[in-house]
């Protein structure tokens, strides 16, 4: 149908149907009720109107019966609406858990998009089909908005916050991508496309040109440099490493920070005696400001890493951490454990 209407792009996700399907039920209610609306007037127009004689009409005192229809008819309409909607929305803010997921770093005037496995894309993003996407978004500057009409799905991208959303498509093609939200002068040319691939095109995709990190081989010359692939996690465990968090969270008493192995998920208990979930949002507070909740049992002697590092880079310093399971030889990881890491002041 979508083919025959080009107002309306066409349905390329999962939740494209269910989101057209509603769309298409509310334009239908609004055009009853306003055909019926409209009728009556002209209806009671007419009938009602004054007639040569001056005559005076019959006051009418009201029906019980048509009070309680045009109430109870409408409430049961609107709340219908209410939970079908609700429905929808809550299926399309929880995405599966065997979701891939991609980080997106929204900045003035581009999409910067990176794969777990550590493929970047710029204004673009490639897909598997009949894959989950889970997408984890902020902004580096202003408001974005990440928009793509075949999948119907649109979520703002907020700076120092951490927004959700997910799709999955249905159809092998290239689909437009925008930023909905004015951003600033070039907002217009804030476009990219979404990438459709058959699984296996989308496997050899990753594996054509892997990114790389710059990093010295084992056992090779001082200052000597070689590619080497990494993922999400690697890059964040290299950087772990730069930045000096490795020498305060260590998994031994006395460290002057807390563990961080098994962090990711878990109950952290603060100083002021509450607890909050370490989960994306904490971890990244944690990093750019390490005071505002002090884990217990440490002092808050973790300095900010305001200005050192970019959102793209706190991402993959929040991969790593995930990666850190109470399994194994906990220090082998060069880390530590199970409570607030970048987290909470302390390193």
């Amino acid at each position: 149908m979508h083919a025959r209407i080009p107002l309306f792009p066409e349905q390329a996700s999962t939740m494209a149907p269910a989101v057209d399907m509603l769309f298409f039920f509310l334009i239908a209610v609004s055009v009853f009720f306003g055909l019926l609306i409209a009728t009556l007037l002209v209806t009671f127009a007419i009938r009602f109107r004054r007639r040569a004689g001056g005559g005076v009409p019959q006051p009418i005192h009201g029906s019980t019966a048509l009070e309680l229809a045009w109430t109870i008819i409408p409430f049961g309409i609107g709340m219908f609406i209410f939970f079908w909607g609700a429905v929808l929305y809550f299926d399309m803010a929880r995405p599966p858990d065997d979701a891939h997921e991609v980080f997106v770093v929204g900045k003035q005037w581009m999409w910067k998009l990176q794969h777990l496995e550590g493929r970047r894309e710029i204004n673009e993003l490639h897909v598997p089909v009949g894959q989950p996407i889970k997408l984890t978004m902020t902004s580096e500057d202003v408001i974005h908005s990440f928009f793509v009409p075949a999948f119907r799905m649109k979520a703002d991208v907020i700076p120092g916050r951490y927004t959700t959303t997910w799709f999955q498509a249905t159809r092998v093609g290239e689909y437009h991508l925008f930023c909905s939200q004015y951003c600033g002068t070039e907002h217009a040319g804030m476009i990219g496309r979404v990438v459709v691939m058959e699984p296996a095109d989308y496997q050899a995709w990753l594996s054509q040109s892997a990114p790389t990190h710059i990093a010295p081989a084992p056992g090779a010359v001082p200052g000597a440099a070689q590619a080497v692939p990494v993922s999400a996690s690697e890059a964040g465990a290299a950087l772990f490493a730069s930045l000096g968090c490795i020498t305060c969270h260590q998994q031994q008493p006395g460290a002057l920070g807390p563990s961080l192995i098994g962090l990711y998920g878990s109950r952290v208990k603060l100083q002021d005696g509450s607890e909050v979930t370490a989960d994306d949002a904490y971890i990244r507070e944690s990093i750019l400001t390490p005071t505002a909740k002090v884990v217990a049992g440490f002092q808050p002697v973790m300095p900010t890493f305001q200005g050192q590092v970019d959102e793209e880079q706190i991402m993959q310093l929040i991969q790593y951490i995930r990666s850190l399971k109470p399994t194994g030889d906990a220090t082998a990881s060069g880390v530590t454990a199970p409570q607030p890491a970048a987290a909470a002041p302390a390193s």
